[in-house]
């Protein structure tokens, strides 16, 4: 996530989303924080004329990246893409992907939307709801070129651990879903987190230290929320899996 809803991603503990999402409940325990927040004028504008296009809420229904996309292309995910900054600056960047966008709070991706909207990037789609229901549900194994995971709320409390969201079964299921050659790439500002995220990575048996050229970019813009983080000393640690090629 970027910016004003980090950390991400964040809705309710048990979640009915609203009519807008079609009332689909989460029963499991959630790595994410309810968030509520009415669009502007600017932003519902916006929203009304791409989410018919470039939107949909998550389901049970595989994901057909080249149909949705009008192409056949590497496939990235990001897993809480907040406001949008970073999400719309790196699919810019790599127009040769395709760049689907996760997030569970409307305000954000309408910003997004807006970014999309005024920047005209043609490689971006947005996904609303549940990041494990997509990987579980809508990606098929061994078809993602990439996984991004920026700023993941750390759930700071010993009693809230269980919420964090790459626990070693989020691991297993990206490894799974990621092709042979793939990155996972997180990002967090919180230490005891980066130390949990790097013990839980490093113990997955398909990831490994990333020593072959990657198939998408690491550099990510800093966004209002990171240099926050940087004034605070808050030090940002970046952690890169490959999955092992066969």
């Amino acid at each position: 996530m970027n910016e004003a809803d980090q950390h991400a991603p964040q809705a309710p503990e048990t979640e009915r989303t609203d009519d807008s999402t079609g009332s689909r409940l989460h029963p499991r325990v959630t790595s994410f924080r309810s968030r509520r927040g009415a669009l502007t004028d600017a932003q519902q504008k916006s929203w009304d004329r791409q989410w018919p296009l470039i939107g949909a809420d998550v389901s049970d229904t595989p994901l057909d990246a080249t149909t949705w996309f009008g192409r056949d292309a590497p496939l990235i995910i990001e897993i809480g893409s907040g406001t949008g900054t970073a999400t719309a600056a790196m699919a810019k960047a790599e127009p040769h992907v395709n760049l689907v966008a996760i997030e569970v709070y409307r305000p954000g991706l309408a910003q997004l939307l807006q970014h999309v909207e005024r920047d005209e990037i043609p490689n971006i789609r947005v996904l609303r709801g549940d990041a494990m229901d997509v990987l579980e549900n809508m990606v098929a194994p061994g078809s993602l070129t990439g996984v991004r995971v920026f700023f993941p709320d750390p759930w700071p409390k010993a009693r809230h651990h269980k919420r964090r969201l790459l626990q070693p079964a989020t691991f297993a299921m990206i490894a799974d879903r990621l092709e042979p050659g793939g990155v996972l790439h997180v990002a967090t500002d919180h230490a005891d987190y980066a130390e949990w995220i790097e013990e839980f990575g490093n113990a997955e048996p398909l990831l490994t230290t990333l020593d072959w050229e990657s198939p998408m970019t690491h550099e990510r813009p800093v966004t209002k929320f990171e240099d926050k983080a940087h004034k605070v000393g808050s030090a940002i640690t970046e952690l890169i899996w490959g999955k092992i090629r066969e």
